[in-house]
């Protein structure tokens, strides 16, 4: 199937899931399907995320992402898209793991927006296999393979993911471990778009958005407008916040152990996404590519994309190598303080 029917109502198809079999299973249930290429994560039969790979997507995501109390905290659009929400950069689906510029061919940014013209510099991340699933009462597990595919039709890097889903009390985490094998010689280019991304719903953009122009490594610009508030929309109330005390869109480019995301919704509902890098990460402490917009990514390759004052930074990667990243993803359901991002960091590292 090349439909975006696998994806109609994805909240509603974890919801199917949990009601089945009658009473809610409890745990943490990961529950593979195949056939309409997915896995469906639910925390006491309560959806969570999904782990997805339809045809229209050029790389596997996580979509969509709810909190404890059931608010959904990532962009619907354009897998499933809601009044209100901004339309730029097609390819921010979820939360997904690639970048824009590895032997030239850029991954990121490719989509099914991508003109005919430009497909032969974009890379593609294929679902291979789901190696395992295992489901729990504190914590799932979901283990998958896929390969990265330039625009010439060559595997450069084999990918095996690991993803832990967990949750205690308001708050729900994903850890994720991504093993990077070189097929060939690989270079990954100093850039700034990469390398786990995460696009969020509108309220949590932030209010301090002015817009402007953003181009990626090849030259081509997306305009993203200044933040407006609409009717019936809830208004962006957004708020970075990194390890080292930077607030707010003062955050993107800077370094950090930690990143968090804090706002609330037009009920006062709040909630505070993190990011933590590992201390064993390549590049460690990550640089921030927080835009007010709403993407949410750290990139650990753009050095001097970031900071100018440093040297380009490229890393090549010898066939049979490998590059291994741990990143854990915190959602919780309150504001900053309530979620204490720091205390939870000095038990992550």
């Amino acid at each position: 199937m090349h439909s975006r029917a696998l994806l109609v109502s994805a909240a509603a198809g974890l919801a199917l899931v949990a009601s089945a079999f009658g009473a809610p299973p409890k745990g943490v249930q990961v529950v593979s399907d195949s056939s309409n290429r997915r896995v469906d994560i639910t925390i006491d039969g309560q959806p969570f995320t999904s782990y997805i790979w339809p045809e229209t997507l050029k790389k596997p995501v996580l979509f969509p992402i709810v909190d404890a109390d059931g608010v959904t905290l990532t962009r619907g659009w354009p897998l499933e898209p809601r009044p209100g929400e901004r339309t730029d950069h097609p390819h921010h689906d979820g939360l997904w793991f690639n970048y824009s510029n590895v032997n030239g061919f850029d991954f990121w940014n490719n989509s099914e927006a991508i003109p005919a013209a430009r497909a032969a510099k974009m890379g593609t991340i294929v679902f291979d296999r789901i190696v395992s699933t295992k489901s729990g009462a504190s914590r799932g597990e979901l283990v998958t393979d896929s390969t990265w595919i330039d625009g010439q039709n060559h595997s450069i890097l084999s990918q095996n993911s690991t993803y832990v889903f967990a949750h205690s009390g308001a708050t729900r985490s994903i850890d994720l471990v991504v093993t990077l094998k070189a097929l060939d010689h690989v270079v990954f280019n100093d850039d700034k778009d990469g390398l786990l991304g995460l696009r969020v719903v509108r309220w949590l953009e932030s209010p301090e958005e002015k817009g402007g122009t953003f181009t990626d490594a090849n030259g081509n610009a997306t305009t993203v407008a200044a933040t407006t508030n609409l009717p019936g929309v809830a208004p962006p109330t957004g708020e970075y916040l990194t390890s080292e005390g930077v607030r707010g869109e003062a955050a993107w480019s800077t370094r950090g152990r930690w990143c968090s995301l804090t706002g609330h919704d037009n009920a006062g509902h709040a909630v505070t996404v993190a990011i933590f890098d590992h201390p064993g990460n390549i590049g460690y402490p990550t640089y921030w590519h927080a835009r007010g917009y709403g993407l949410f990514a750290a990139n650990p390759f753009g050095v001097w994309q970031f900071d100018k004052t440093q040297p380009k930074s490229d890393m090549t990667v010898e066939a049979g190598q490998k590059l291994r990243f741990r990143y854990r993803i915190i959602i919780h359901a309150g504001d900053a303080k309530q979620a204490d991002v720091a205390k939870m960091w000095e038990k992550y590292k």
